[in-house]
Formats: C-alpha cells, structure tokens, sequence
C-alpha cells in the first residue's frame, strides 16, 4: 500500500488532473477505480455487518458437522460396548478435535456421564447441556456455560444398528474463539481489498494501454498453457470421465476410463453403440443419456460406480458428461464388514437371549436356538448327567445327557434329547472335553475317530449331508460342564478358523449361564429339602378339627412361614402359625428351631400365653447368641400365633406373637376376625402376652394365615382382609380343602411375592354321650364307688375289655388324689380316639414316676399307671392340675371323625397348587 501511494506522490497533480474528461480512457479509469473503491467498501462493510451476525451460525455449523461426523465415525459404536469406552474414546475425540479445530469434543452415555473430555477430570462426571432431545434421536445445538467458558455446542446421537440410540457425541466451540476467528480476518479483508484495489486500478490502466493500441484478445502461449494444464488434470485423474455428444458418438475419454472399460485407441468419435467391449446394461445407459447417481455396473470382474449428467443445462452443446469408479474392492470390503456386523450381531443376541432363567436346561436350548441358522444349520448340546443335578461334572466324557437340539429340519438322524451317550477318546468331543479346547472337523467323512462312536448313526448323519462339525467345551471356572456341538449341511460351506473362534465366543457367553443355573439349582435343591424337612410332612390323627392347608413358597425361594397342628392330651388339638421374615435359608433354619421349640414346650401342655412367653425367651438368646458372629442376621421380626381347641367344652384358647387375628367362619355363613390382643413379635421381650377364650359352635372354621396371603405392595392391609372375608363368606359347609383352594384363587391368582401359609381348620364338638365325669369326696371308701361307676360306664361303650386295666388307673390316680392333693377333686372319662381318663384336684404339686426299692410299702402306683396305658401325663390349671391317661381302643371298635383326605400329603408347592 506504501509503494502504491508513492507512486501517486511521484507523478505531478497536473498529469493526472490535465487529463480530458472527454476522454473515454479517462473516464473508464475513472469509473472502474471508483467502482473498486465501492465495491471494496461494500466488501468491508458487509463482512462486518455479517461477522456479528454469523458468530454463532458458524459455530452452529461447525460443531453440528463436527459431531455428526464423529458419530458416524467407525468404531465409535463398538467401542461403547466395550467395558471401558474412555480408554478407546478419549484418544480419538482428542485427535479429531485437535483436527476439526473446536474446543471440545464430548463422548457421553444416554444418562450424560461424560467417557471424554479435553480435561481429564472431566471424564466421569455429568455433561453440562440438554440431552434429552437427542436421546429422542434429534439434533440439537445450544448455548451454554460449560467447563471452558461461553460455549455453543451441538449435540448428536449415536445410533446401533437397530436405530436405538446407545451414546450421545457433542462437539463445540468457545464463542469467543469464534469471534476473535473473524476478527482476524478482518485485517485480511481489508488488506486483500486494498490489494485488489491496487491490482483492479493497475489492470485498469493496462487494458485502457491495451484498448488503445490492440484489440481485446488472448496471447497463444496462455491458450497452449491453459489447454495443457486441462489435459494434465484430466488424464491424471483416478476417475474415469468419458463425453459423449447428443448424436451418441464419444466424444473424449481419459485414461481412466479407457483402462476401466478397456476401450481400444481410436475409441474417439465412434458411436457408443459400436463399442463390443461394454457391457449391455453399461451401453444402454450412455445411449439413453439419462441421469444417473452411482449405479453399479459390470466392466468385466470390475464393480463400477457410474455417474452421468446432461451438459446442456447451461446453454452448452446437448450430451453427456460421465464419470467412473472403480468400486470393486470398496465392494469387498464392504461384505467383509457386513459379515463382521453379523457375527457382532450374533454374540449381542447371544448375551440377550442366553441364561434368561436359572434352568441348566433352558439355558442350554436357548444356546442351541441362537446359533440355528444364524451359524450352524444343527446344534446340538450335551452335559454332564451331574451337571443336570446341580453337582460337579465327571473329568471325562462319560454319561454325557443331550439336553438339547436344534436344527433347520426335523428329520435330521443326530441324537435325540435325553439319550446318554459316552464319547469314546478318538472322538473331537471326547478330545475337547478333555483337553478344554474346541475342535474344528472341516470334513466328517474323513473323520476315521468320529466314525468309531456310531458307525450306523455317523454313517446316516454324513448320507443326510452333514459334513462340518465344530465342538465347544462349555468351561466356566475352569471347569468343563458339556460340550456344544455345531454342524452344516449342504447348504452351506465348511466352517473355518475364523468361525471357531466365533463358535468359543459363543459358547463362553453361555457356560457363565449353564454353570450358574447348575449352582442355583444345587442350592435350590437344598434349600427345599431343608425346607421340606421342617415343615410337617403329614398332619397328625386327631378328631377334635378338620383340617386343610396351603404352602405356597415365595418366588424368591424358600423361607420363614411354617404351620402345624398338634395333638394335646383329653383330646385338644392346638394350631399353630407361624412367620419368620425373610427369605434364604437362615429364615428356614431359624423356622425349623421355632417350630421344634412350639413342639417341645407343646408337650408341657402350657396355655398359649405361657408357651409364647417361653418362645420368646429362645429367640432372645437365638439372637444373643448370633450377635458376635460375622453373619448374624437375628430372628428380628418372628410372629407366632398359638391356638388350643377342646371338643369337649368347645372352647378355643389363642395367644398371639405379632400375629395377624384368625378369621372365623360361623355356622351361619358370616365372617368376623377374632378380637385378639397381637402382642409383640418374638424377641423383643419385657412384654407379656395374653390368652383369649373363645367358644365356638360347632362348624365353625377358624382360618390361620400368614401376612403374604392379604399383604401386596398393590393394595393396603385392609383391603386384603375384605377380600379374605368375601372369599370365606357364604360357604359354612364347605370343606376346608375347597375353602383353601377358594381363598388362593381369590386372593393369590399367581405366584406369590412373598410365602404363604394357610390352615383352615373345623371344629368338632365330642357327643355328650361319650363323655362321663363324676365329682369325688375326699374319701378313701370313694374310690370302690369309682370303680363301678367306670365299669358300667365302660360295659355301656361296649369297651368291658378295657375295664381291668382301666380300674386299675382309676383307683392309683384317685387315690393319689384323695391321699396327697385337695378338694375339689373330679374325674372324667372322655372315649374319643383313645380311652382317656382325668383326675383333677385342687394342688399344684406334680407327681413323679420312680422305681419302688424291694421292701417299700408304696411308690408303686404311677409305675403300674405308666405300664398300663399309652400315655400319661399332668397339665395345670388355673384350679390345680389333671393327671391324665390314654388307654388304645380295641380296632374293632370304629373311631370317630374322619381325618383330612390329603393329611399324608406333604406340604409342598405341588400340593398348594392343586
């Protein structure tokens, strides 16, 4: 610029003013110069305006192109697959941001976890920005205050082969970057128009010289010049480009096109129509002249992408302008990547679709399923016969079980499920069991060790067609379970090295699965047998209730919910329920030590309130004892309720632990829950529990339950216990099997959330007529009054057999009575299943068994009590206590009451189903 004004200084004022305004030189000057002067100004003026205005659009397109291409990018896709994306990503992002010159480029999860970032301790935390429209696979740019300043960022979704958007890709520039990017080129601008003013002004003045002394025209050596940088460029060219004219002849064609279509020499000015070389469907498009936009054609074993537009559509001469790629090993590549993709494809389903449930068995179909005939046209699987049972597979090939096969067709001669087979050591699946690797057989017929297993049955597999085999070993922790076998047919080629690879792949996905359904199943088994071995397998003969029960286990397994019913002596029955929270196989164990406790402390015949009480006691130093243990879970949370009925007076005396109140089922059809104190759960401690008597008539139902029966996490408490009173209501007669069926279904239409115990029980009430009670005075001479009366009693039962021995039992246990209690003192003889007879009196002293020495006078009676009868025993009383005995009836003598028609059947989920 400097020289420029120089210039105009050096030359005088008058030289440029003398000059005619008449002159058309002059003026032309003039007029260009201030034309240039203008139109730079404009230029200037422009750009500034539009720098202002074009800030954030530029960084708009910048960052929205940045992303889109990095999403797209390959290997982005695979490498958020991969356990750790930010050690693949943040390498790339850094080198592509560093390339496409933003600020950032931000690779992040569909939650906005960051995997990259241009500062590391970025990585990991949440992406500052508004995902959410492009998790709804849109594009959206924004303005936002990030880590690096005032940043106009875009952000992109990255998309699977499904079209889900599995990641997210932002990318974006500081806004100041942006402006300080067009403040300096502002400077250039300015410069460049001063030089093009400089330069339009010089050129001015040289074309006016020019005007003046020749006729406007171009030299020949710039016309030779500009023709052979023409013909450089187009022959040099990796694209082929062939012309042709309206009329079809070829007009020019480089030497791209020439080795493409192999075109002979002359090929110039012929018609496209002569040329044998081309291929027909090749010909008929150069001859139609129509568009076309990267159509595949043949040019021999070539793949041609070809191109062609028309030339006239700027006023120039009619024809055709074509252009040619080679295609052929983009193709190759591309069917390379295409079976990649399928084989990736193929492992995703594979981790999708295998070890859906914890069952070795469907596990293992679920992998013969997957690979037919994605990979293989057979595919069979054979494990361990232990491995089927939850226990450690064999070291060798031997009791191989086929748990599973799959194939194109159904006709196919391999094994069948469940045949179990022993591989003899020549065979590949014999070899890769033992030695763990797979084994690739690329022809069956060959296969002399194969052949030795079977020779009928490999002969018929190879006449079916099948020729390829691939056996897997399924290993997991280094252990091998079975062998996966994969076979082809006819249709399809040999398998290779490549595709045993894939195959061990395969199979590695699914032994984790097998080998975890194999330990579930082992420790399920377990845990039912435990589970099983607690609960009562059959219930016990009694006459006083019928009896009917559900257990249905929760889906989780097993757990703490037990029931049981347990005769008493005088013909009681006490029912039982019980709830450890909980799942697992502490919770069982933890019911089985409760329920044995109930058991024992059942036999001290105590009221419910007492027994509870002592229950109590066990838990607490349950949980005292497992409080310095790394494991100790405690029983926190037991429920126990503890009911005892008697057929004879027709009461029912219950206590509860935590428990939820029985249901009651009149004659009358009605529903009412007991009014029971609930008291504490087990455990806790400091709190008393209390009894509550209640009479019953007979018929009636007492329902004892568990929470998981009413509780659900979709309804109250409340609700549960309508349903349960509408379930029971209007049904007195029915059985309590059906009323247990009736209340699963209403309540529990599937498997349950949690356990469930249930125990319907109907009273029975003793006839009057087989029962006899007599008060005794505190006479010795009472005692022969006594006897007959239980004689003729006796004689009237038709019993007269028993009468012997029962005197006998009478006379110890009134004389006792009369000898060392007191008043009142009562006997009663009650005939039920058994023949029992009570003595009450007014102590509380308990009489003791014991061996009478040689010369003793008495301490003989309880012995001789002991001997006679089945049983005998003392319970207390609020009145003192009943000594009791039982005597067996003779078996011609029918027995009253019916038991349940299922109480042999064990509780198991089998039963409940029913």
């Amino acid at each position: 610029m400097a020289s420029f004004f120089a210039l105009f200084r050096r030359k005088p004022l008058k030289s440029l003013v003398s000059r005619s305004p008449r002159s058309v030189a002059g003026q032309v000057l003039v007029l260009q110069v201030a034309l240039v002067v203008l139109l730079v100004a404009c230029g200037v003026f422009a750009v500034a305006l539009q720098s202002k205005r074009d800030t954030n659009a530029e960084a708009r397109r910048r960052s929205i192109a940045v992303a889109e291409t990095f999403a797209h990018s390959p290997g982005v896709l695979a490498a958020l697959q991969t356990p750790d994306p930010s050690k693949i990503l943040q390498p790339l992002t850094e080198a592509a941001r560093k390339a496409a010159g933003v600020d950032f480029i931000v690779v992040m999860d569909t939650h906005g976890i960051r995997y990259t970032h241009p500062l590391p301790s970025r990585i990991g935390k949440r992406f500052v920005g508004t995902i959410g429209p492009s998790l709804a696979g849109k594009v959206y740019v924004e303005s936002v205050h990030g880590p690096l300043g005032q940043e106009v960022q875009a952000t992109v979704p990255i998309d699977d082969e499904k079209g889900k958007v599995v990641g997210l890709v932002s990318a974006g520039l500081k806004v100041k970057n942006v402006t300080n990017q067009v403040d300096r080129q502002l400077p250039i601008i300015l410069g460049a128009g001063a030089g093009a003013l400089l330069v339009a002004t010089g050129g001015t003045v040289l074309v006016v010289k020019r005007l003046r002394r020749q006729t406007h025209s171009l030299a020949p050596d710039e016309m030779t010049r500009m023709y052979d940088h023409h013909d450089a460029v187009l022959h040099s060219v990796r694209e082929g480009v062939l012309i042709v004219a309206g009329d079809g002849r070829l007009l020019l064609a480089n030497d791209e096109a020439r080795r493409l279509l192999e075109l002979p020499p002359d090929v110039e000015g012929r018609l496209v129509s002569e040329l044998s070389s081309l291929d027909p469907e090749t010909m008929e498009l150069l001859v139609s002249g129509r568009e076309a936009t990267d159509e595949v054609h043949f040019a021999g074993e070539r793949l041609l992408a070809v191109n062609q537009r028309p030339t006239d559509r700027g006023g120039g001469p009619k024809g055709t302008v074509v252009t040619l790629r080679d295609s052929t090993e983009l193709q190759a590549l591309t069917g390379r990547a295409e079976i990649a993709r399928e084989r990736l494809k193929l492992l995703y389903d594979a981790g999708l679709g295998i070890g859906t449930t914890l069952d070795v068995l469907s596990t293992a179909d679920e992998l013969a399923k997957v690979a037919v005939p994605r990979f293989a046209d057979y595919a069979t699987v054979d494990l361990a016969d232990a491995v089927l049972h939850g226990e450690e597979p064999a070291p060798t090939a031997t009791d191989m079980r086929r748990t599973a096969v799959c194939g194109i067709r159904d006709d196919h001669p391999l094994y069948e499920v469940g045949r179990l087979t022993d591989f003899l050591p020549s065979t590949p699946q014999a070899r890769g069991y033992g030695s763990g690797h797979s084994e690739l057989v690329n022809d069956l017929s060959t296969a002399t060790g194969w052949h030795e297993q079977d020779p009928e049955r490999t002969k018929a597999i190879i006449d079916y067609g099948i020729h390829s085999l691939i056996t897997a070993p399924i290993q997991a922790r280094g252990v091998v379970l079975g062998m996966a076998n994969f076979w082809r047919s006819e249709q399809h080629e040999p398998f290779d090295e490549e595709e045993l690879s894939l195959a061990e792949e395969l199979v590695a996905r699914a032994a984790v699965s097998i080998d975890n359904a194999r330990r579930y199943t082992r420790e399920h088994a377990l845990a039912v047998t435990l589970q099983r071995s607690l609960l009562p397998r059959a219930l016990p003969e009694q006459g006083a209730l019928d009896v009917g029960y559900r257990y249905l286990p929760a889906q989780s397994g097993v757990s703490g919910d037990w029931f049981d019913v347990i005769p008493l002596p005088g013909g009681r029955v006490a029912l039982v329920v019980g709830d450890v929270v909980g799942h697992g196989l502490h919770a069982a164990a933890t019911m089985g030590r409760l329920r044995t406790a109930v058991h024992n402390f059942s036999t001290l015949d105590l009221p419910p309130d007492e027994l509870l009480s002592h229950l109590d006691d066990l838990v607490g130093r349950i949980d005292e004892d497992e409080a310095g243990t790394e494991s100790a879970a405690g029983v926190v949370g037991a429920t126990c309720l503890y009911a005892i009925y008697d057929p004879v007076t027709r009461r029912c005396a219950m206590a509860s632990a935590g428990h939820l109140a029985p249901a009651l089922v009149h004659p009358d059809g009605t529903v009412t829950f007991a009014d029971l104190p609930a008291g504490p759960p087990l455990g806790l401690g400091g709190m008393p529990f209390q009894t509550t008597e209640l009479d019953l008539a007979e018929g009636t139902q007492l329902v004892l339950y568990t929470d998981g029966l009413i509780e659900d996490r979709r309804r109250d408490l409340d609700v549960g216990m309508e349903l349960l009173r509408d379930a029971l209501a209007g049904h007195p007669d029915r059985p309590p099997e059906e009323s247990c069926q009736a209340v699963l279904d209403e309540l529990l239409p599937g498997r349950p959330q949690d356990d469930v115990a249930l125990l319907i029980a109907r009273t029975r009430v003793l006839p009057p007529d087989r029962i006899a009670d007599w008060d005794v005075p505190l006479d010795p001479a009472a005692v022969a009054g006594m006897r007959d009366a239980m004689s003729q009693k006796l004689d009237e039962w038709g019993l007269s057999e028993l009468g012997f021995s029962m005197e006998l039992v009478l006379s110890e246990l009134v004389t006792n009575a009369i000898r060392y209690a007191s008043e009142p003192i009562h006997v009663r003889l009650i005939r039920d299943r058994t023949l029992i007879c009570e003595v009450a009196d007014g102590s509380s002293t308990s009489p003791h068994l014991r061996y009478a020495a040689t010369m003793d006078e008495g301490g003989r009676g309880l012995f001789l009590v002991s001997q006679m009868t089945e049983r005998w025993g003392t319970r207390y009383t609020p009145q003192g206590k009943v000594i009791w005995a039982e005597q067996a009836l003779p078996d011609v003598i029918e027995e009253p009451g019916p038991t349940p028609a299922d109480a042999d059947e064990p509780p198991d989920e089998g039963a409940a189903g029913q």
